[in-house]
């Protein structure tokens, strides 16, 4: 491994080398600091602002913005949903051929006959009040001239 006492393309203390480079920055007087380094305010009460000097140019950027007491916090506030329609006869039919069917799967007395005809008979009456909810759902009409996608 080679060392870099002789080396000429870096220092090499990097901490030191990095201290210098942040005491060049500090020194700039057109460098930005932080609103807990401003320095104290005076008798009149004002503190000194950091930022441009006279001689320097009059640029303003993003730290020198400092948000108005006036803005308010507001929220958004959504509308009333609108209610929810009433169901109708076969949906209400469908939703009871569902809980009849889980009926007859978890309480295989009900109907009077033996479990082995119960469990098959509940499995089909929850499937087809599925299938009979799912047919009844309401699509809108497709329009004849689009033919792009539907959402």
């Amino acid at each position: 491994m080679s060392t870099r006492h002789d080396s000429t393309d870096g220092p090499e203390d990097i901490d030191a080398a990095f201290a210098e480079i942040v005491a060049d920055l500090e020194r700039d007087e057109t460098f930005a600091r932080w609103p807990e380094d401003r320095e104290p305010a005076d008798e009149g009460g004002r503190a000194e602002a950091p930022g441009p000097t006279a001689a320097a140019p009059a640029d303003s950027g993003p730290r020198d913005w400092a948000p108005t007491a006036e803005v308010e916090d507001e929220h958004y506030v959504p509308p009333e949903p609108p209610p929810l329609p009433t169901p109708r006869l076969g949906t209400l039919a469908g939703i009871a051929v569902v809980v009849v069917g889980v009926l007859f799967a978890l309480i295989p007395g009900l109907a009077g006959v033996s479990s082995t005809i119960t469990l098959p008979l509940g499995l089909v009456l929850i499937s087809g009040g599925i299938g009979w909810l799912l047919l009844r759902l309401r699509q809108p009409p497709r329009s004849s001239d689009d033919d792009g996608a539907q959402v």
